[in-house]
């Protein structure tokens, strides 16, 4: 009996192989990160404690970005509530909330001499304000510790608590809000199962509602599967929410076990959906096959923040010009009325046709009787008075038909 069930020639044997990552093309290759700048940013990281996006997602322009002194911190710990097919961070039970968190990420920011810095999270799901807190209080320690510096957070939806989430951040004043859709909503059930597509467009929508100031962000992975028209559709969905900033980069698979990259966008595709996105209205725009939510941000913050300028400048020159011509407009037609009613001879006032050759018949049948100059002298109102004797004397001007002309 014991031999029977230690014996393993009838355990089920796995249908096929472990599934292979595929071969990435020559254009998404990046050469792997040596640098004394990289090494120098990755130690000022772990001196402090803090985490890294750029490190716990496996971000391919990790080597470029850390050489510059830029890295995107990752607050509220290294641990995700959530398990996304996408994402390369660890899921689990997290640890408690680092006090000293907000403190060491300003001191970062200001030992690398950051213009500007993105702040990111996991999902904290466990959390009664789902992290929203921390979130304020990094943001309040980098304008206590680096003013200058200007500050993008990279949130998750805060999940059950949303609009509260929002205002205490936007209360905080962050530069850029920025929250990810990620995919095309058909994608979402098995892409990212623990989110909603329109409840993170609304989450946008509410911030852009509380502070329309404050300069909102999203992006969308490519090569997951999704349809051309469908993108287009996320365009146009994140034009309605008013949002700024698009971005669009390759989806990589980081394991065998998340999901598979269905396509690799060519560069040349992504330059035709960054035209498209332009074309739709979106302040900045980056589209490449590198292309992450905070690579080159604070070069994008500024260019942004140029655009709006000129859009507000222009929009202010349009207002002008409409206001003048208006104000032409409506002086060259009070001069019109003025001049056509000097120029119009004037209306006589109307009575009814029959009523006035009723009154000449009547007039002249009196004449004719010899009987008018009496009814003149005899009446007793004042007005038929002064009128029958301007009849009369009108009357009497004119020669009777049956009289010859005195000689």
């Amino acid at each position: 009996m014991g031999a029977d069930m230690n014996d393993l020639s009838s355990a089920p044997q796995p249908e096929g192989e472990r599934p292979k990552m595929q071969r990435k093309p020559d254009w998404i290759r990046v050469k792997a990160p040596v640098s004394k700048g990289y090494q120098e940013t990755r130690k000022l990281m772990r001196e402090l404690n803090l985490h890294t996006v750029c490190e716990e997602a496996a971000c391919p322009n990790i080597g470029e970005c850390w050489t510059k002194k830029h890295a995107t911190v990752m607050i509220l710990g290294d641990t995700c509530t959530r398990a996304c097919r996408f994402c390369n961070i660890k899921t689990g039970m997290p640890m408690p909330v680092d006090p000293l968190e907000p403190e060491h990420t300003a001191t970062a920011a200001a030992a690398m001499g950051l213009e500007h810095i993105v702040i990111t999270s996991v999902d904290r799901d466990d959390l009664p304000d789902r992290g929203a807190g921390q979130f304020v209080k990094v943001i309040n320690a980098l304008r206590r510790e680096t003013p200058n510096t200007t500050i993008e957070i990279l949130t998750p939806d805060f999940k059950g608590r949303m609009k509260q989430s929002i205002e205490e951040i936007c209360e905080a004043g962050p530069d850029v809000f920025n929250h990810n859709l990620e995919t095309v909503p058909r994608l979402y059930p098995t892409i990212r199962p623990g989110a909603r597509y329109y409840a993170s467009l609304r989450l946008l929508e509410e911030v852009k509602a509380h502070n329309p100031l404050i300069f909102t962000k999203s992006g969308i992975m490519l090569g997951l599967g999704e349809a051309r028209l469908e993108v287009h559709q996320v365009m146009d969905d994140m034009r309605s929410a008013d949002i700024d900033f698009i971005t669009m980069g390759q989806y990589l698979q980081p394991t065998p076990k998340h999901a598979k990259v269905e396509e690799f966008v060519t560069p040349k595709q992504f330059a035709a959906y960054g035209s498209i996105a332009r074309a739709k209205g979106f302040l900045q725009v980056a589209s490449s096959p590198l292309t992450r939510s905070s690579y080159h941000a604070g070069d994008d913050f500024a260019q942004m923040r140029a655009a709006r300028e000129e859009k507000l400048a222009k929009a202010k020159e349009s207002a002008a010009k409409s206001k003048e011509a208006a104000n032409k407009t409506s002086g060259k037609a009070v001069l019109s009325k003025k001049a056509a009613e000097f120029s119009s001879p004037r209306r006589r006032s109307k009575r009814p046709a029959g009523v006035v050759n009723l009154s000449v018949m009547w007039i002249d049948i009196l004449w004719r009787r010899r009987i008018l100059h009496t009814t003149v002298l005899q009446t007793d109102c004042f007005v038929c008075r002064v009128c029958l004797l301007c009849l009369a004397s009108r009357r009497a001007s004119q020669p009777a038909e049956n009289e010859s002309p005195k000689v």
